[in-house]
């Protein structure tokens, strides 16, 4: 496999699943230049939504967040795999978790429409460090 799989901090925050909650955060971080390797949102609760960010520098987003009074959780681990995208891409990947008997717990993913693809995969953090073993890298 030529892709790169790396293990990523993300933080999330919990806001009210309505209308610009979302842009407001997005925009708070752009304009204290906190850039995002991932971003992902799903609603959670009633009325609530979880934001998951995954900074390119872990320190610049909490300083941002702090400022802003913003309340994250995290550090959190997850894998962020990218490479060329072709048909059966992630097949190798969940095929090797699953030998494992490691199950994946989430996951989310985009071609950049130029012939390339990101994916963020989720385990449970206890089985996280024989994850990242089975995917060749260090936790």
């Amino acid at each position: 496999m030529s892709d790169e799989v790396k293990s990523i901090s993300y933080f999330y925050a919990t806001v009210k699943n309505k209308p610009g909650e979302g842009r407001k955060l997005l925009e708070f971080l752009s304009a204290n230049s906190v850039n995002l390797s991932a971003f992902t949102a799903f609603p959670v609760d009633e009325g609530q939504s979880q934001l998951d960010f995954f900074p390119d520098d872990p320190g610049q987003l909490l300083i941002a967040a702090r400022e802003a009074g913003i309340k994250l959780v995290g550090p959190k681990k997850a894998f962020i795999i990218q490479g060329d995208d072709q048909v059966g891409a992630l097949i190798e990947y969940y095929l090797r978790l699953a030998d494992a008997g490691i199950n994946v717990h989430a996951g989310n993913g985009v071609t950049d429409g130029a012939g390339r693809f990101g994916f963020v995969l989720w385990v449970e953090p206890k089985v996280y460090g024989k994850a990242a073993q089975i995917l060749g890298i260090s936790p």
